[in-house]
């Protein structure tokens, strides 16, 4: 055996152990009963789209082929197999796709997402039922025992292998990683289905395929799966698999009569599939920009798509000038797809649309909307005790939903899940929401006459989560979004940092349609965790210095004071001019200085009967003296509130903004949150919600 013919023998059983770990992985990402969920209208548009697109790309296929038109009798028999393999397209190149796009969290995504899993069904019946049919010299008995063996291994996998699956996994002690033994069971699982799915007919991904659908979605084991095999699948078996593909693709073969003719039934299957999505999105009350959008999105191809129509050519469904066509028109309709579906879709123009959303312009006594985010169990007690200070009573009410951000690993498919639906009670996802959702229940019941609870959660990848807060904060029309800090303090001064969560929090800073509160727990510090019920006084201080963020710390400090085991101090920290000397101000922040004056006199006017109120004004030199303030207040306070941005070039500032390590806390709340700080104070950032 010659070197070059052994070196070509190599990559393509690389290629094909890679394409058989490809498939599985697309398996374990996919949630199988997430069907039981698909609502009718995405029903609906799914086998729409698809049922449009194979109607007229046949019709077109045999009205060229009834028109005397000198093809060659290979192409011509490809052209209904090509008219159905441009027809269907694959849930998980849609939901990869719209992952890198960062649009799995919009309402579109969710849609398309669902659209496109009911028409990857649909469309996966048809190509099994096409590639059997049109395999040569095949009777209608051996078709019959082909399918008769798929189902058969499907109810195999699912009936015996998945439960073996599930067994071994919980033999697993809760919280530790999965041992190594099992994870290489799982791997040799896969080659085995492989070969048993080729051994009974069936194309070698089918094994695969049906075996990581069997592996229950996200953690411990799908998340395992995927932190293990992503990696080495993405950029080590799939470019072999690529560069073995490219080998024996050959565009130069194609005749140009056979390319037109072969393209012009594609694009009839594109339009089709467009016009599918469209109408029948438009029939259900879909916008139009959504329905373009699905429209667009069901007309993107990929590895998917790639290894359907090698199939196709190695069982001599379609000649190879029609894979050729296909494998370019693959590209290049993911080409045009993606710029035009970028410019339809962008999300911060809808949060963009609500103003003046903040705790400032509340009407008096009106109802106070809170988004609560929640990562684990340790950030609970924080936001509680903050929930609890802002003072739910009966003259001003509180409606609070609750968001537990879980990250998507292991999955495709991200979920909303309100836990106040029947049919979410039995959700797997859900069970490690169940001690957050009780604590928040607890408290619910405790303020039964002025609070009203709404738990949910969210698994989405910390890079969209931001989308999943807003958009729940732009439904419940919140006031105050709560999300906390992405660095963890203990009691021996060591930190510990997601970085996930920080991109979270930045994008939820820029793109919130209301104000911001940034919770910094430093009382993790301290071994003990009370409950603001339990203090006699409980001390709370609002630092201003000026602006609107600041104006929105004193508005909650204003609310917090009516609680009666509240006792405020409202520090303000004002420039000190020296004799003869003046300052250099601009319109603005004269317009500013009034707006903070203002504020000041109203708070102070409003709180004047309240004996556990206390301002106190500080003049200030420089930096030096605003952190000398700030080191005082460390020890004396549970709780410090202030804004998050401030005027850089402001002499109270001095030398602080220059080393600002933490931007989503601001140089105040960044100097607060030192780790080599001392202090067990809570600290509450707030970014107001401005025009």
């Amino acid at each position: 055996m010659s070197s070059k013919y052994l070196s070509l023998v190599l990559i393509d059983a690389v290629a094909l152990f890679g394409y058989m770990f490809y498939f599985f992985l697309i398996g374990v990402q996919i949630d199988p009963w997430i069907l039981k969920r698909v609502e009718k209208k995405a029903f609906i548009i799914g086998v729409s789209t698809v049922a449009a697109a194979i109607v007229l790309s046949i019709t077109t296929s045999f009205i060229l082929l009834s028109i005397e038109i000198n093809v060659e009798p290979l192409v011509s028999d490809s052209l209904p197999v090509v008219a159905t393999m441009s027809s269907v397209l694959g849930f998980p190149v849609i939901a990869h796709y719209l992952t890198e796009l960062r649009m799995v969290n919009s309402d579109f995504g969710r849609m398309a997402m669902s659209c496109s899993l009911v028409s990857n069904m649909f469309g996966f019946l048809i190509i099994t039922i096409t590639s059997l049919s049109s395999q040569p010299s095949v009777e209608k008995f051996i078709i019959l025992q082909n399918i008769t063996a798929g189902i058969g291994f499907t109810m195999v996998i699912f009936f015996g292998v998945r439960p073996l699956i599930i067994w071994g996994t919980r033999r697993n002690p809760p919280g530790e990683p999965l041992k190594q033994g099992f994870i290489c069971l799982i791997f040799i699982g896969v080659l085995l289905s492989g070969f048993c799915s080729k051994a009974l007919g069936l194309h070698i991904f089918y094994g695969p395929l049906i075996y990581g659908l069997a592996i229950p979605a996200g953690p411990p084991l799908g998340s395992a799966l995927m932190e293990k095999l992503q990696f080495i699948v993405s950029w080590l078996f799939m470019p072999i698999y690529f560069v073995k593909t490219g080998l024996v693709t050959d565009i130069f073969s194609v005749k140009l009569r056979n390319y037109l003719l072969l393209q012009s039934v594609i694009l009839v299957a594109c339009l089709g599939k467009f016009l599918g999505a469209l109408i029948s999105s438009i029939c259900n009350q879909v916008s139009l920009r959504d329905a373009i959008s699905i429209g667009l999105v069901a007309n993107v191809q990929g590895v998917l798509e790639l290894g359907m129509f090698k199939m196709m050519k190695q069982n001599e469904a379609i000649a190879d000038e029609a894979f050729v066509v296909l494998c370019i028109n693959l590209f290049i309709a993911t080409a045009i797809v993606t710029p035009i579906l970028k410019s339809l879709y962008d999300p911060h123009k809808r949060y963009a649309a609500h103003k003046n959303r903040n705790i400032q312009h509340m009407k008096v006594y009106s109802e106070l909307r809170v988004l609560a985010c929640i990562h684990d169990q340790e950030n609970v007690p924080a936001t509680i005790n903050l929930l609890e200070a802002l003072h739910p009573s009966n003259q001003s009410r509180m409606d609070i939903a609750m968001l537990h951000l879980i990250e998507l690993v292991g999955r495709a498919h991200p979920l909303l899940i309100n836990h106040k639906l029947p049919m979410m009670k039995h959700i797997n996802e859900a069970s490690a929401s169940k001690r957050i959702i009780n604590a928040f229940k607890v408290f619910e019941q405790n303020f039964r006459e002025t609070v009203a609870m709404h738990p949910f959660t969210a698994i989405s990848p910390y890079v969209m989560m931001h989308d999943e807060v807003c958009n729940m904060a732009l439904e419940r029309r919140a006031s105050l979004i709560m999300i906390p800090f992405h660095k963890r303090f203990s009691s021996s001064r060591k930190t510990v940092s997601k970085v996930g969560i920080k991109i979270m929090n930045e994008k939820i800073l820029q793109t919130a349609p209301c104000s911001v509160a940034v919770v910094v727990d430093r009382s993790l510090v301290n071994t003990s965790r009370p409950i603001l019920d339990a203090w006699s006084s409980y001390r709370v201080a609002v630092l201003f210095l000026g602006g609107p963020d600041d104006r929105e710390a004193l508005a909650l400090g204003e609310r917090m004071a009516g609680k009666r085991n509240i006792s405020l101090t409202i520090v303000r920290l004002l420039l000190k001019q020296e004799e003869g000397g003046k300052i250099a101000t601009t319109d603005y922040d004269t317009i500013q200085k009034t707006l903070d004056n203002e504020m000041v006199s109203e708070a102070r006017s409003g709180m004047a009967g309240n004996y556990r109120v206390k301002y106190v004004e500080k003049m200030i030199r420089d930096g030096t003296g605003t952190a000398a303030v700030m080191r005082s207040m460390e020890d004396e306070y549970e709780l410090i509130i202030v804004g998050r941005r401030h005027d850089t070039q402001s002499p109270l500032l001095l030398g602080l903004s220059d080393w600002v390590e933490e931007s989503e806390l601001g140089p105040v709340g960044d100097m607060f949150a030192l780790a080599d700080s001392e202090s067990i104070s809570t600290i509450l950032v707030v970014q107001q919600h401005t025009d």
